[in-house]
Order: C-alpha cells, then structure tokens, then sequence
C-alpha cells in the first residue's frame, strides 16, 4: 500500500462477498466502485453517473473484501512457530513473558515490530484488533508503525498486576497511571487509522483493583475493549479460584463494567464458555474472537463455533499469533471450518460444520462488524478490498468463481498472489 487516494474510482474483475453468512455472491467480470473511502455497490456495467471515473482493471483477478483479525498479539510474532508443545499457561510463563519483557527496550521493539508491521501490510488483513505489552512508550511505537502500514487497527497496552513475572508486573497504580498516559500520548498523535484500545491482559494477570481502575478509564475516555476469556480448562479453573464470587468467567468482566453493554468488547476464544456465560455474551453484546489455529496449537479445545452463530453472538477470526503461527486469515477461514467438523463428528452430531460461504462471511463482515460497516461491497460500507491472482495455482477443468476463491483461501494464496489492497478507498 503506497498511500494512494483517490476520491472515486473502480476496480474491475471477479467481485466476490457474503452479504450473509449462508450466501456467497459471485459477480463475473463487475465493477466495485469506491466513492470518498466507501463502496458504492457493485455494478455488471458502470452506471451513466460513474462514467468518467478512473477504472482500474484487474482483468480475470477476484477481488474480495479485506480480511479482520479480531485477535493478534505483535510482541508474540517474533517467536510464531516455535513453543508449540506446551499447553496454554506453560506456554505463557515459558515463550510469552520473557519474549513481552524484551520490549522495555526500544530497539528491540523497534525492530520486531518493524517485521510484525511490514508483514501486516503485505498480508490481506485490513482491520487488526492488536495486543502489545505493558510497556507504553513500545506499544506507542506500534500504533505509530500500524498507522504507518495503512491498516486501521486498535492496539492496547496491556495491563498486568498479579500473577505475572517481576518483569512484567506493573503495581495497580502503575498500570493504570501509565494507562491514562497512554491514551493521552495517543490521542496527542492525531493517527487517522490507529486507535487505543483497554487491554486487561486477562482476570489471572489482573486484581480486582486494577480492574475496577480500569473501569474507570475505559468510562472516562469511552474505550473499546479487548480480552481472553475460557480459553483453557486449567486457566478457567484459576479464575474460579482467584474471582470465586463471580458467576462464571466472563462475570468477573461483567462485575466492572468491561464485557460489552456501553463497553465494545471483543473476548478471545470462548472454548469452554458456559450456557450462562453465552447467553451473557448474547445479551451484552460482545464480540467472540474465534481462533482455531492457537485452539489446537495449545491443545486448548474445539470452540462451539456453530452453536455460537446460530445462537445469534457477534463472531470473527483470530490469527492470535504467537498460540497460531500465521497471521494469516485465510489460514484461520480453513481451521475454523476444519475444527468445526471435528467437533461435529466427533462431539456433537447436531452442530453442523461451517460451510466455505461462513467461514469466509467470520474473516470478513462478521468480524468487519467490531469496526462498523465493514467487511463488504454492499452500498455505504467503507471500502476494504483486496485483488488476488489465482492464475498461478494450474488447473484442467473449468471452475466457478465461487470454486477459485476456496481454493485461493484452501491453498494460501493471500501472500505472493495479492496484486492491489485497498483500506477505507486508499490503496
């Protein structure tokens, strides 16, 4: 993305979105057109209005809403595909903190999260929803990198007072303080894409204290917020014993104001989410980050997918590297539908597994909806598009576009084949 922008344009080629979860609209040889950063609608000839327009071409290339990752960690990308024979809090206390305590140094941060933000901007991701570390002034370099990509993203600094190594514990006060200053030195930088977001690590690295402080802020400067919740049986267990007056995990949340209601909300995992605590993700709101490739990374369990959307919760992807290897979206569309028929044949005969036009519809407008309108062609969504070309992957027989872009997702064509990306019109 070279920063780009143009007032209106459109692109042409094979235009493909789920405008719902159950239908793949295929349009051949169509125009998208972008008009001031939102999309206009897609057309089989230009309408008398858009004549004069610029059009690009892209000849026989499909061309695809940009991919959301609800749930990715960028300290955690220097050490993907490595540590994956530990389960969840092993894993932690063994590859993650001593990885997020290298970043109270600035160079280090400097350059990881120059390769985290490159490789963002190369990939299909166009929205991200990212954790950093407890380190301000690192994670302020994020944001000022992120916003550098092109990507609209939301970053955090996360908060961590109990539970952790002496590294990475901050005091309650700390935390929140340099919370405070965070959001201000954000706010200071004026980014056009690049948002704060609060970042309770989860209830175990958090005292009641720290999050009843962090209620505060997030009341204060109306910020969104992004967590971990029931990832892992042992990590569900800890909290029933360090919060034993909530309900259920989620209600430790809920308790101070930071699971939905007033307080946009994305929970990552939800793997061992309780009846209780489904119907409170339902009814408050809140956004289930689904990611299936860190699920079995860390043997953490089959998330319910299927019972979660036809229940009617807000659900999208997560790559979550470092517990998934690949920031890749198109590799966590194929996981979710993979896992999903595991869980179907094996665990429950009456969730059926996701079909190719849902998994596609989660990476999409299903996780596009933490952002707004986002994550489709339909009129008045702002317009998030990326150009493949399939042409590489050689085949005898004739296949339907619907066809080309399963297998463009099935066989990981979202790094060399990427020909044009497009975020909120620019390019």
């Amino acid at each position: 993305m070279g920063g780009l922008f143009m007032e209106q344009f459109a692109l042409k080629g094979n235009v493909l979105y789920t405008p719902r979860k159950d239908e793949l609209k295929t349009c051949p040889n169509a125009y998208v057109i972008c008009r001031e950063g939102i999309c206009e609608g897609v057309y089989e000839t230009l309408p008398e209005e858009f004549r004069e327009i610029h059009v690009m071409d892209f000849g026989d290339s499909l061309i695809i809403p940009g991919m959301v990752d609800l749930h990715i960690h960028a300290p955690q990308y220097a050490f993907r595909g490595t540590g994956m024979d530990c389960e969840l809090l092993d894993w932690l206390n063994t590859h993650t903190f001593p990885e997020e305590a290298k970043y109270a140094n600035l160079d280090y941060a400097s350059r990881a999260y120059g390769i985290f933000a490159d490789h963002m901007r190369k990939s299909a991701t166009t929205r991200a929803v990212i954790f950093g570390t407890i380190h301000r002034e690192a994670t302020l370099l994020l944001m000022d990198l992120m916003e550098g990509s092109g990507l609209v993203s939301y970053v955090g600094k996360v908060n961590m007072d109990r539970d952790s190594p002496d590294s990475l514990r901050e005091t309650t006060e700390a935390s929140a303080m340099e919370t405070l200053a965070f959001i201000r030195a954000s706010a200071e930088k004026n980014y056009q894409r690049t948002m704060p977001i609060l970042t309770p690590r989860f209830i175990p690295s958090c005292s009641d204290s720290l999050l009843e402080r962090l209620s505060e802020i997030r009341r204060a400067h109306d910020l969104p917020v992004q967590s971990h919740l029931s990832e892992n049986p042992e990590e569900v267990a800890l909290v029933k014993k360090l919060m034993p007056q909530a309900e259920f995990y989620g209600d430790g949340y809920d308790r101070f104001g930071l699971f939905g209601r007033e307080a946009k909300t994305v929970m990552a995992h939800c793997v061992y989410s309780t009846e209780a605590e489904v119907e409170r993700i339902l009814k408050n709101g809140v956004w289930v980050a689904h990611c299936p490739n860190s699920n079995m990374n860390l043997a953490s369990g089959i998330a319910p997918v299927r019972k979660y959307i036809d229940a009617g919760l807000r659900v999208g992807l997560g790559s979550d590297v470092a517990g998934g290897q690949s920031e890749s979206i198109f590799r966590a569309i194929t996981d979710a539908i993979q896992m999903s028929k595991i869980y179907w044949r094996y665990l429950d005969k009456t969730a059926r597994p996701l079909t190719f036009s849902e998994g596609f519809y989660l990476a999409t407008k299903g996780g596009g909806s933490f952002f707004g309108r986002v994550g489709s062609f339909e009129a008045g969504y702002e317009f998030d598009a990326v150009v493949l070309d399939d042409s590489s992957v050689v085949h005898p027989q004739e296949l339907t576009l619907a066809e080309r872009l399963e297998r463009a997702v099935y066989l990981g064509l979202d790094g060399e084949c990427i020909r044009a990306k497009f975020v909120r019109g620019v390019a």
